[in-house]
């Protein structure tokens, strides 16, 4: 009789902490070319630290 091989075990997917797993941030909107002043307005962006995937990269 053949000896089994060990089940492969796949890695537990840790949500990214900045966007808590969707993906995207909100940024503040800006106005003017010099300045910058920030407005009460938000807007959708993606998540830089995931780039979108909700998933926590694998650190080295």
């Amino acid at each position: 009789m053949a000896t089994r091989k060990p089940a492969r075990r796949t890695p537990a997917v840790v949500t990214c902490p900045d966007c808590d797993g969707t993906g995207e941030t909100t940024e503040t909107v800006r106005v003017g070319a010099r300045k910058g002043r920030a407005t009460d307005h938000r807007q959708a962006a993606v998540c830089l630290t995931c780039l979108g995937s909700g998933e926590q990269p694998q650190g080295g």
